[in-house]
C-alpha cells in the first residue's frame, strides 16, 4: 500500500483564507500564509525571521510599549485566545486597521509553544469606511473593536457621550459593516422637531388624518426599509412616543397616523443621546422598559480630551476637505502643539470649527498657532446678561421643542455663535444646525 503524504506546516496554513500568520514567544514571524503575503506585497523571506512590531507596526518595540493592547503578551500569559483592533502598515505603507484574532499553539503538557494569529483588514485609514472615525488612539481602538463586534448582528445599539463626540459618525460606521450596507441610512434628530413632527416623521401619516394631510406620507421606518434607522437625541423623545416606539420594536410593526393597517418593518435601530438616561428613568422623564430595549448594547464614544493622540490627524483630516486646505497639510509642529494644548468642551465638532476658521485666516499663507482661535470655557460672570424684557431665561431653564422665535432669539443674543445659541436652547450644536438648515429648506 502506498502511503499518503502528509500536509506540511506551510501547506495547511495556505488553506487558510484571510492572512494568517504563526509568531514564537519572541516576537518572530515563523510562517506567513501564501493570502498574507498576497496582501501586504510581500515575500516569505522579507517578513519570516523579523518581530511582528518591526513587520506590522514598523516600530522597534512591542506595542504595548505605545500603550496599546498587545495580543501576543495576552496569549502567552493567559494561554487563552483574544480579540483586537490595531492599526498596521499594509502595501505601499498604506496604514489600515485590522481586526486581529489570535490564538494559542500548546504543545505537550498545554504549554503555549507559539501563536497563531488571524489579520482581518478592515478598512485603509483615510480612505472608504476609514474616514468615519479617523486616528489610532487606543480609546478610539477600543471603540472600533466593539463596533466591529455589533455591526453584523441586528442588535438595536444605544451610543453615549458628550454633544459633538462623532455619534452620528459611529452610527454611520455600524451600518457600513452590518450586514445591510446597500440599504439606506436614514437620520432622524428628535431634538430639532416638535412632538407632531417626530411621530409623522417616524411614522407617516394617511391623507386626512390631521389638517393639511392632503396626501399619505410614508414615514422614516419605511424609508429606511432593508437599512439602517439612526435615531439622534432620542432622550427628547415625548412619553406617548415612547410608547409608540417602544411597540415597534418588540412588534416589528407599524402604524401610519390615521392609519388602520399595521405594516412591517424591517430595519436596523441605532440611538443615540448626550444625557443621563438612568437618570431619566429615575425622574420618570424616560421610559424604563424602553431603556432597557434600546441599551441591549451599549456604547460610550470616548471624548476628545480622552483620544488627544487623534487630534493631529483629525485636524489634517478637516483641513485636506476644505477647498485648497490641502496646502496646509501637514500641520506645523507649533500649530500641532497648541491644538493639543485644548481641551475642547465641544469635542470633534469644536476642533473641525476651529480648523475652518484657522484655514479661513490664513488664507494663502502659512498656518499659524495665531490663527487658531480657542473659546474658553464659559463662566457665569462672562455669561451674557438677558434683561426682564426678553424670554431667554427660560429658554436657559428649560429644555422645550425648538421654534423659529426662539432660535433667532438665542442666536441673536450669542452673537450668531452657534455653540453657544445651542447651550442657550438647551440642545446640541448639531441639532441646532439641522433646525437652522431646515428653516433655509422651507424658505428656499
Amino acid at each position: 500500500m502506498s502511503s499518503v503524504a502528509k500536509p506540511s506546516c506551510e501547506q495547511i496554513i495556505d488553506m487558510l483564507p484571510e492572512p494568517f500568520v504563526v509568531i514564537d514567544r519572541d516576537y518572530r514571524i515563523l510562517a506567513a500564509n501564501h493570502t498574507y503575503l498576497r496582501h501586504y506585497g510581500v515575500s516569505s523571506e522579507e517578513v519570516v525571521g523579523r518581530r511582528c512590531y518591526e513587520v506590522s507596526h514598523r516600530s522597534p518595540v512591542p506595542c504595548s510599549q505605545h500603550g496599546e493592547h498587545c495580543p501576543h503578551e495576552t496569549v502567552f500569559a493567559t494561554g487563552q485566545p483574544t480579540q483586537v483592533m490595531h492599526v498596521h502598515h499594509g502595501k505601499n505603507g498604506h496604514e489600515e486597521h485590522v481586526r486581529l484574532h489570535a490564538s494559542p499553539i500548546l504543545g505537550e503538557g498545554g504549554k503555549v509553544l507559539y501563536m497563531g494569529e488571524y489579520i482581518q483588514p478592515v478598512s485603509q485609514v483615510g480612505e472608504g469606511a476609514g474616514t468615519m472615525l479617523i486616528g489610532r488612539s487606543r480609546p478610539l481602538l477600543r471603540l472600533t473593536s466593539l463596533l466591529q463586534r455589533v455591526a453584523p448582528t441586528q442588535t438595536t445599539v444605544l451610543l453615549l457621550g458628550e454633544s459633538g463626540v462623532g455619534k452620528e459618525r459611529v452610527a454611520e460606521y455600524i451600518h457600513h459593516y452590518s450586514s445591510r450596507p446597500d440599504g439606506p441610512f436614514v437620520v432622524v434628530d428628535c431634538g430639532a422637531l416638535g412632538e407632531n413632527l417626530i411621530e409623522s416623521e417616524l411614522f407617516g401619516y394617511e391623507k386626512g388624518a390631521f389638517t393639511g394631510a392632503n396626501g399619505r406620507k410614508c414615514g422614516l421606518f419605511e424609508a429606511a426599509r432593508g437599512g439602517t434607522l439612526f435615531i439622534d437625541e432620542v432622550g427628547e423623545l415625548p412619553l406617548v412616543l415612547q410608547t409608540k416606539l417602544l411597540r415597534a420594536l418588540e412588534t416589528g410593526t407599524i402604524r401610519r397616523i390615521g392609519g388602520t393597517e399595521y405594516l412591517k418593518t424591517d430595519v436596523r435601530i441605532i440611538v443615540a443621546t448626550n444625557r443621563d438616561m438612568q437618570a431619566m428613568v429615575k425622574r420618570g422623564e424616560f421610559r424604563q422598559d424602553l431603556y432597557y430595549r434600546l441599551s441591549a448594547f451599549p456604547v460610550r464614544v470616548p471624548s476628545l480630551r480622552e483620544r488627544k493622540d487623534d487630534i493631529a490627524a483629525l485636524a489634517e483630516h478637516f483641513l485636506a476637505r476644505l477647498p485648497d486646505g490641502d496646502r496646509h497639510v501637514p500641520l506645523s509642529p507649533e500649530a500641532i502643539e497648541a491644538l493639543l494644548g485644548h481641551e475642547y468642551p465641544g469635542n470633534v465638532r469644536e476642533l473641525r470649527n476651529i480648523v475652518e476658521r484657522a484655514a479661513i485666516m490664513a488664507g494663502n499663507g502659512v498656518l499659524r498657532p495665531e490663527h487658531l482661535a480657542f473659546e474658553e470655557a464659559r463662566t457665569a460672570e462672562h455669561a451674557p446678561h438677558f434683561g426682564a424684557d426678553t424670554n431667554i431665561a427660560s429658554l436657559v431653564m428649560r429644555r422645550g421643542r425648538l421654534d423659529r422665535e426662539k432660535v433667532l432669539q438665542a442666536l441673536t443674543h450669542a452673537n450668531g455663535h452657534r455653540r453657544q445659541a445651542a447651550s442657550l436652547l438647551g440642545v446640541s450644536e448639531r441639532t441646532l444646525y439641522r433646525y437652522v438648515r431646515q428653516l433655509r429648506e422651507r424658505v428656499a
